[in-house]
């Protein structure tokens, strides 16, 4: 199971040239389905099946820097909420970024990029609460895992695996939550396998790291050029390194 989205991007353009080489950086990309390119908005929109960071990567890699300003689905005028969360808490070395875009009334696609972590599968769930003051020990238990008929929780998204050098990229479609329900929560990175089995019997230790599910803008949403934080340029705000040492992965 798949869907589309559709990622709004601001994407530092000077002439048609640019332009057009960021047009041809999508031609013929699997997983890619429309890209539109306004030069004197500085805009690039990217519908498709793609994760947001390789989406862009593709724009940054003709030498332009972009920033994601919102993202929806492409089936429905009406936005049906997005969300993300930045995994800050837990772990001094994982860090990382995950997305959340309701793309119709079932489904939700979840895409994200984690640093740090050791190879192999780690399990992806949410939690109870956005109580981070105790870092992942005070997240409460897995979301729905008291509930559960020892076949899934729903709060349970599965593995992802990490490879070689630490990093997690995935995108998945869930049909099983809703982003209104998840507003408020956390996420969090387990250093064990997805089973229930496994998660109901876990130990403290084995939480790796985690970040509260806050609300983020739509498609068309995010007229803002300066980060919201702390005042400065998003381009600036953009250079700051959130998945890892040396890499970018932006709100």
């Amino acid at each position: 199971m798949d869907a589309p989205t559709k990622l709004e991007f601001d994407v530092e353009m000077t002439c048609e040239g640019c332009a057009k080489s960021i047009k041809k950086a999508f031609e013929g990309v699997t997983g890619i389905d429309k890209v539109n390119v306004d030069l004197q908005k500085g805009q690039v929109l990217v519908e498709g099946r793609l994760g947001t960071d390789q989406v862009k990567n593709m724009i940054e890699g003709t030498g332009r820097r972009a920033v994601l300003k919102g993202m929806g689905g492409i089936q429905t005028e009406a936005h049906l909420g997005a969300g993300v969360s930045i995994l800050e808490a837990g772990s001094k070395m994982v860090k990382g970024l995950i997305r959340f875009v309701q793309v119709d009334k079932d489904k939700m696609v979840i895409d994200g990029t984690i640093d740090g972590l050791t190879p192999g599968k780690h399990a992806l769930c949410m939690h109870e609460c956005g109580d981070i003051s105790d870092g992942c020990d005070s997240c409460g238990d897995i979301f729905g895992l008291t509930e559960s008929d020892n076949e899934f929780a729903a709060g349970d998204f599965g593995d992802i695996e990490a490879g070689p050098d630490g990093r997690a990229e995935f995108r998945f479609v869930n049909d099983r939550l809703k982003i209104w329900e998840m507003i408020g929560r956390s996420m969090m990175i387990h250093n064990c396998p997805s089973t229930v089995a496994h998660l109901r019997n876990q130990e403290k230790d084995e939480r790796v790291a985690c970040g509260i599910i806050a609300r983020s803008a739509g498609l068309f949403q995010n007229s803002k050029k300066f980060c919201a934080c702390d005042g400065v340029p998003q381009w600036d705000e953009r250079d700051k390194p959130v998945a890892g040492p040396g890499r970018q992965s932006n709100l």
